[in-house]
């Protein structure tokens, strides 16, 4: 029997089955965020790793490999995938959606529109009709619809983008990647400088080594080339080649005590005129953890990729397409009444 969502079914009790595919820090908040909603249950999480591994062991569903994720299509409403950009999401994104609604935080800014179309490709030539959210993180995500209000708004305006200081889990895990490292962070650092001008008022055009600084602590393998591994983070496209970035070869113990929490944030800046008035608008995070706070994104855009879905409104999707009450596990109703 088909699923679909009403407030209605909601208050009565319906639950919006979820699965979750990577378990790393981001699947971890995820699975946080699932069973702190009250109208969603964890039903499964797929996992590269061994089943038995001891990080699932406070895993309060059934924990399965990637493989039998195609044998739960009828059990699961939608699938959270939270796996990296870089490698993991251009191949599992297009795979999962063929199969489930999907949500994920796909966050290569330029390949957006390619990654999109293959998401579309495979819903198209998928088993059954599904509706995939891409791209629904903090930065792109939150900050990609602050940008386009405050451009609405005052289109007469600069509008500035700004991350940090926090670790950033893209770039991150885009190092962890390279062959020869054990362990890695990478921090997204804002020029101050830079900052201020835009909030002056100024409209500076300012390229993207002009506003961010990224530094990087990493760990190799034994005998690994550390000069090698340096210049490959440098000249890597769409995390570092555009960036001045620092390299720090540190060893594991220095690591685990200085570098596993991931605080990040980040701001938006437009600064604008209506006629002869100017006016600035602001919107910024401070976050204690970055996986967490994307995991509870995935869940919230999660029960919108549902409700969309079982009104027919399937294919690949934005938070730009995505109406924010659907976000919301409230009725219509109570969010004007409590928001508006």
């Amino acid at each position: 029997m088909e699923r679909s969502f009403s407030d209605e079914r909601q208050s009565g009790g319906f639950m919006i089955r979820v699965g979750i595919a990577g378990y790393g820090n981001v699947g971890i908040g995820a699975a946080k965020a699932v069973e702190a909603s009250s109208d969603m249950k964890l039903k499964a999480v797929f996992t590269r790793r061994d089943p038995e591994d001891s990080v699932f062991n406070n895993v309060s569903c059934a924990v399965l490999p990637f493989s039998s994720a195609c044998e739960m299509t009828d059990e699961i409403d939608v699938l959270l995938l939270c796996g990296g950009s870089a490698t993991d999401l251009p191949e599992q994104g297009p795979y999962f959606a063929s199969m489930f609604n999907t949500v994920d935080s796909f966050d290569t800014h330029a390949k957006i529109p390619v990654y999109m179309s293959a998401i579309d490709k495979a819903i198209e030539a998928g088993t059954k009709k599904t509706t995939a959210i891409i791209a629904s993180g903090w930065d792109p995500g939150l900050f990609s619809m602050i940008r386009l209000l405050f451009e609405s708004v005052l289109p007469d305006g600069v509008c500035h983008t700004f991350w940090g200081h926090g670790v950033s889990q893209g770039h991150s895990d885009a190092i962890r990647r390279i062959n020869g490292v054990k362990y890695a962070v990478q921090y997204t650092i804002p020029i101050g400088a830079a900052v201020e001008s835009v909030r002056s008022g100024a409209r500076p055009e300012l390229d993207p080594s002009q506003k961010h600084l990224r530094e990087c602590f990493v760990v190799t393998e034994t005998g690994a080339d550390k000069s090698e591994i340096e210049a490959i983070i440098k000249k890597m496209p769409h995390y570092f080649i555009d960036y001045e970035t620092i390299v720090h070869f540190i060893g594991t113990d220095e690591f685990l005590s200085r570098h596993t929490e991931m605080p990040h944030g980040g701001m938006v800046l437009r600064s604008g005129n209506t006629g002869e008035n100017s006016h600035m608008m602001e919107f910024s995070l401070k976050l204690d953890s970055n996986p967490e706070f994307t995991g509870s994104i995935l869940a919230a855009y999660g029960r919108a990729a549902f409700r969309m879905a079982s009104e027919g409104l399937f294919g690949a999707k934005t938070v730009f397409d995505v109406p924010l009450s659907y976000l919301s596990d409230k009725s219509r109703l109570t969010l004007i009444e409590e928001l508006l």
